[in-house]
């Protein structure tokens, strides 16, 4: 028969194999301990007994270990899948923080990734974290655990971090950690060909010492994760790699299309020029393949042609004056843009844009195209833009050829009746009656000097005039030269003197002769205008014409002096009185000069001036007390000749009265 205590030890026996079966936790194990231990000692067999136990609890330990290797692998290769099947980043380095947490049941964990350009650790992914700072945190190279694994390249582990001094503390985040309640921490490196490109951390909140398996797991998980940031970065490269393609290919689409775009304009205007198509029908065209408003100016910034693309609406060519608000900038882009030998943006008006380009013909400037558009050209618009100018310039030359060789009778008839050298009288009378002009009536001579638009420009404007019928018009010299019927001077005079204000200004200056009874004065008539006008260019006067009468004294006398000795003999004859005029805004010197003029009588100088006669005598009596008795013949003519002529320096327009005899 059996015993109690045998079936006793059979008892513990199944019992201790069914704990192990059932993968019991230790604590029941440590009870059946105790139950063995409860036994009499006298009792046979406990000490066998007891070691079964032990033994028990040693397999129970070593089946755990083998299971947590088994979870480690588990998770191991299921890491090592996601590496291949997942090629989102946050997201795969997310599934291995959170592997790495539940492996080694941690309360929190994140992974950091290296920022070269900082030299820096930033977190990428965070899971556990209580504090959202967590998620913020940001580690310097030198501070902490990530300064540990920098400089040994190996995990490092600390059951307290807070108190841990193996290390530099940062102030930043060790409140953080506070704040989270960290104790324990483990930090292993993301390796990649010999650095550091990431940190690994697990965290706890109470005091723990990890097992040299759970560090190797973390390595393992760190380097999967080391892999995956390669990757990911590779990725990213070709990525790059393919945008940039893509993009190069997409531009060298985009050039090779403006190239057939800029042929086809090129081939375009290159058809329209050897069809011998209007100016205006060329600026259409290029308007239209440059979708603006394209304006053809000539010398004097007039319009002379201009065209628009069917769809656009901008209004700065309607708005374009030729001297109005923007005409300074449209010079000053002119002037860069001949520089540089490229167009330029002179302005830009409500999103409405405009772009220059000089007109070239030769060595000599024949206009400018001003181009109105909205928004950005591309470069091969603006080739297109450039190279119309081209196309332009040689249209407007032709035409300045056309018109040269119909004016050429005219121009050589104008050169021969100036010259010293005239033709026979009666080839003179030929050539002038086909053109209009009657050589047996008297003859008015013009000669002007001009800047900004030029002499030639002027000429060329005059002759397509038709109120300048039977009228020689051409440059000379760089001179304005115009010979007509002496009837029509005065008019000749204003109607030129009202296109010189509006286009050239105050820089120009002219002189109209006495009629000339016969073409053989001309020529003597033409050298005394060429010498008058060197004494208006002494005189400093400018934005007139002035009557060979009027200037014939000064003439005679200042033919030889320059502008100096003239102001210095107006000094030195009625200085003070023109002095006293300028401060006291007084009327002396002109008073002055109407008693003179009327043949120094005091009533009708008076009558001239509107006021009463006893006024005249007290300023005459003021005046001799400034310059002195002028009783003497010879200096009331000095003073006299003095006042005629800073009367004539001082007048925006001599009287159209005194170019006549």
């Amino acid at each position: 028969m059996r015993t109690n205590e045998e079936e006793t030890g059979e008892q513990i026996a199944l019992q201790l194999v069914r704990l192990l079966h059932q993968g019991t936790p230790s604590d029941e194990f440590a009870q059946c301990m105790a139950e063995v231990d409860a036994l009499p000692a006298s009792r046979p067999g406990k000490s066998n007994l007891v070691e079964a136990v032990r033994m028990a609890m040693a397999v129970r330990n070593r089946l755990e270990l083998l299971q947590q290797r088994e979870s480690g692998m588990s998770a191991v290769i299921e890491s090592a899948q996601e590496l291949s099947s997942r090629l989102d980043l946050t997201s795969l380095l997310g599934a291995i923080v959170a592997r790495a947490r539940k492996l080694l049941g941690s309360d929190l964990a994140w992974l950091s990734v290296h920022d070269p350009a900082r030299d820096e650790f930033r977190v990428l992914v965070a899971q556990g974290a209580i504090s959202p700072r967590v998620s913020d945190m940001v580690t310097l190279r030198d501070r902490g655990v990530a300064g540990v694994v920098m400089s040994t390249h190996l995990p490092f582990t600390t059951a307290d971090y807070l108190h841990d001094t193996r290390f530099t503390h940062d102030a930043g985040l060790d409140e953080i950690f506070r704040e989270d309640g960290i104790a324990a921490l483990v930090g292993v490196p993301l390796i990649w060909e010999g650095g550091v490109i990431g940190l690994l951390f697990v965290a706890d909140r109470y005091h723990r010492v990890h097992t040299t398996q759970s560090l190797s797991i973390l390595c393992t998980l760190a380097t999967h994760g080391a892999v995956a940031l390669k990757n990911a970065r590779d990725f990213e490269a070709v990525r790059a790699a393919l945008d940039k393609a893509d993009a190069t290919r997409a531009e060298l689409e985009r050039h090779l299309r403006g190239i057939q775009a800029a042929a086809d304009a090129h081939e375009q205007m290159t058809s329209l020029l050897a069809r011998g198509a209007s100016l205006s029908t060329l600026c259409q065209s290029v308007a239209q393949l440059l979708g603006g408003s394209l304006v053809v100016l000539d010398e004097a910034a007039q319009v002379i042609s201009q065209g628009a693309a069917t769809s656009y609406a901008g209004l700065g060519a309607q708005g374009y004056e030729p001297h109005g608000g923007r005409s300074a900038e449209l010079a000053h882009a002119l002037r860069l843009s001949r520089q540089a030998g490229r167009s330029v943006q002179a302005f830009e008006v409500d999103g409405e844009c405009c772009r220059v380009m000089p007109v070239i013909g030769g060595d000599d400037m024949l206009g400018s195209i001003a181009l109105f558009h909205r928004g950005a050209l591309e470069e091969v618009a603006v080739r297109t833009f450039e190279r119309s100018s081209s196309v332009i310039g040689i249209v407007l030359l032709s035409q300045e050829r056309m018109e040269a060789a119909k004016s050429r009778n005219v121009s050589a008839l104008l050169r021969t009746l100036v010259s010293p050298r005239q033709d026979e009288w009666a080839v003179l009378v030929n050539r002038a009656e086909r053109l209009g002009l009657d050589l047996s009536q008297p003859l008015t001579l013009l000669l002007v000097e001009m800047e900004g638009p030029g002499a030639g420009y002027a000429a060329r404007y005059f002759r397509s005039m038709a109120s300048m019928e039977r009228t020689l018009i051409d440059e000379i010299d760089g001179m304005l030269v115009i010979v007509c019927g002496a009837p029509r001077a005065l008019d000749l005079r204003q109607e030129f003197s009202a296109w010189a204000r509006r286009n050239a200004g105050a820089m120009h200056r002219g002189v109209l002769s006495r009629p000339a009874a016969s073409p053989a004065e001309l020529p003597q008539l033409y050298a005394t205008l060429r010498r008058a006008l060197g004494v208006l260019g002494r005189l400093g006067i400018q934005g007139q014409v002035i009557g060979q009468n009027e200037l014939a004294l000064y003439s005679a006398l200042f033919e030889t002096h320059d502008q100096a000795s003239l102001s210095h003999f107006l000094e030195a004859t009625i200085g003070p009185l023109i002095s006293h005029d300028r401060k006291k805004n007084a009327q002396l010197a002109s008073t002055l000069l109407h008693y003179f003029d009327g043949n120094q009588n005091a009533k009708t100088t008076a009558q001239r001036l509107g006021i009463h006669v006893n006024t005249v005598r007290q300023r005459l009596a003021t005046i001799e007390d400034m310059l002195g008795h002028w009783g003497n013949a010879a200096r009331a003519l000095e003073i006299h000749m003095a006042l005629r002529l800073w009367s004539l320096m001082r007048q925006p327009e001599a009287p159209p009265a005194a170019d006549m005899p």
